[in-house]
């Protein structure tokens, strides 16, 4: 077959959703690993103070774009920016608009939806539905059209434990679903909304499953592939290791335990933590785009874009190097040691969240007059977003992907890797921290030493607001109960015999 940069070589592309975190990445690889693609077309919905031109033209300004920029300079003249607004009838595009796309577009990567895990039902039905269903309607029309892309999750079907790589029947019609939506005030869909998407953890999961049979029944007469990825993380190392941009998934609490303010929370230790680099996500599209135009397959192939089953990574493993990572390259201004610890048990869970962060945040606000009580409590509420995902695990099936792996040439392995059996973890999350530090809060990494500095200078309080709690203990309670001292003293004893007894097993060791 021919190699990857050669089929889209000449290819006029589609892009839904560019703008958004994965869609930069794809954009940007796109355009440097295939060079020789005509033209690539981004939907971009317009805003009062920008152009849709204007604001790729600043997009393509971040740091993210800067080894293509320096490689090839003039790529930035291939993407072409279109008008539109996905919620809108026929996406918001004007007549000229949608005969240029139907006219040119060879492959249409749709990446476009709403991540939020708390959106209201007819929002995400809206924005992962409807929208998704607008854009086949366009597809449909495309004279040259070779392959359709997908771009769902993998938590789609999260009520399952084994999730196949196979597009699941629907929990409910989803034209029956829109059409109900239409007649239903706000009120009424919110009442109905938990009974809808039942043992689904939130709208976004259920939507995108609705989406999913959506793609299978109205692009029946399309060559479709679904990507399915799970946690989507930092980059891995495109275009440069711990690339990230945003808050969302769980950037956002490596950086609140970062600086100190996330002390607890609730996850099970032994639980996947299905992250899944980027870059990676990119590299299994871009291949599968690849794959499907070539190889022409009769049915749609799905594929589980995934860590878990090949190259497992636990929850309390993530605490470990996130602590580890922040106390070695701390963030600026953090207002305690990076000491954050997972907790399954529900009751000791709320008990240290009392005790770590509700009153600490309590303190400083007297204090200091820092509303610390509102990030305690935006904090709590991502946290309980989450806690579905962190306290359960899923057995993935990648049979497609390990397939799609296999057909690549030694050369596009090189150039489009998405073998996650390299992925060293340590090493990823180092960079995701200092990803985190580097291009979410643009710390300067000159800034390395003093925050270091007040980190200890942190630890030397720490320590001695213990030593002066202890004395408080000894005096109000210990020194006037002969009872209490003399626990004390058998407490104090027994840890100096422990001690002894470790080194005279040392010393005698060597």
């Amino acid at each position: 077959m021919i190699s990857i940069p050669d089929f889209y070589k000449g290819k006029n592309v589609l892009i839904t959703g560019a703008t958004g975190f994965m869609g930069k990445v794809l954009l940007e690889k796109l355009l440097r690993s295939c060079p020789s693609v005509k033209a690539v077309y981004v939907l971009v919905r317009p805003k009062a103070s920008q152009k849709p031109q204007e604001r790729v033209t600043e997009m393509m300004g971040y740091k993210l774009f800067d080894r293509l920029r320096d490689e090839q300079p003039d790529s930035t003249e291939k993407v072409i920016a279109i008008s539109s607004e996905l919620t809108q009838p026929e996406l918001d595009l004007s007549k000229e608009d949608q005969e240029t796309l139907i006219d040119c577009i060879d492959i249409v990567f749709h990446c476009a939806a709403t991540v939020r895990f708390n959106e209201s039902l007819r929002d995400a039905m809206q924005l992962n539905v409807i929208a998704t269903r607008q854009v086949l309607y366009l597809a449909q029309r495309m004279k040259k059209l070779e392959v359709f892309i997908h771009v769902s999750t993998a938590y789609a079907n999260c009520n399952r434990k084994q999730i196949e790589e196979i597009v699941y029947p629907p929990p409910v019609d989803p034209r029956k679903l829109i059409e109900s939506l239409e007649w239903m005030d706000d009120s009424l869909v919110s009442d109905i909304t938990p009974k809808l998407i039942g043992d689904r953890p939130n709208t976004y999961t259920y939507t995108k499953a609705l989406a999913e049979y959506v793609v299978q029944q109205e692009g029946s007469k399309l060559n479709i592939a679904i990507v399915r990825p799970s946690i989507v993380g930092a980059s891995w190392k495109e275009p440069f290791p711990g690339w990230i941009d945003n808050f969302n998934g769980p950037s956002g609490l490596f950086i609140a335990a970062g600086k100190g303010i996330l002390r607890t929370m609730r996850a099970s230790n032994n639980a996947v933590a299905d992250l899944i680099p980027v870059d990676v996500v990119v590299n299994t599209t871009l291949a599968a785009a690849w794959y499907s135009g070539v190889n022409r397959p009769r049915n749609i192939i799905v594929y589980n874009c995934t860590t878990g089953g090949t190259n497992p990574f636990h929850w309390g493993e993530v605490e470990y190097y996130v602590n580890v990572s922040f106390k070695m390259n701390p963030l600026e201004q953090t207002l305690r040691r990076p000491n954050v610890t997972l907790r399954s048990n529900p009751l000791l869970h709320h008990y240290w969240t009392a005790v770590s962060h509700i009153g600490p945040a309590l303190l400083i606000s007297f204090l200091f007059g820092l509303r610390m009580m509102k990030t305690i409590t935006r904090l709590h509420k991502a946290m309980m977003l989450l806690e579905y995902f962190t306290s359960n695990s899923w057995v993935w099936n990648n049979e497609n992907t390990n397939m799609l792996m296999n057909q690549l040439s030694s050369e596009d392995k090189k150039v489009f890797n998405f073998d996650v059996r390299q992925l060293h973890w340590a090493e990823y999350m180092e960079n995701y921290c200092m990803g985190t530090k580097k291009y979410v809060l643009n710390e300067e990494m000159s800034g390395l030493p003093a925050a270091r500095k007040h980190l200890n200078k942190l630890r030397n309080i720490r320590y001695g607001f213990n030593t002066v709690l202890v004395v408080l203990i000894w005096r109000v309670f210990i020194a006037r109960s002969q009872m209490a001292r003399n626990i004390w003293y058998f407490v104090v004893s027994l840890c100096f015999k422990f001690l002894s007894y470790f080194r005279a097993s040392s010393t005698m060791r060597y």
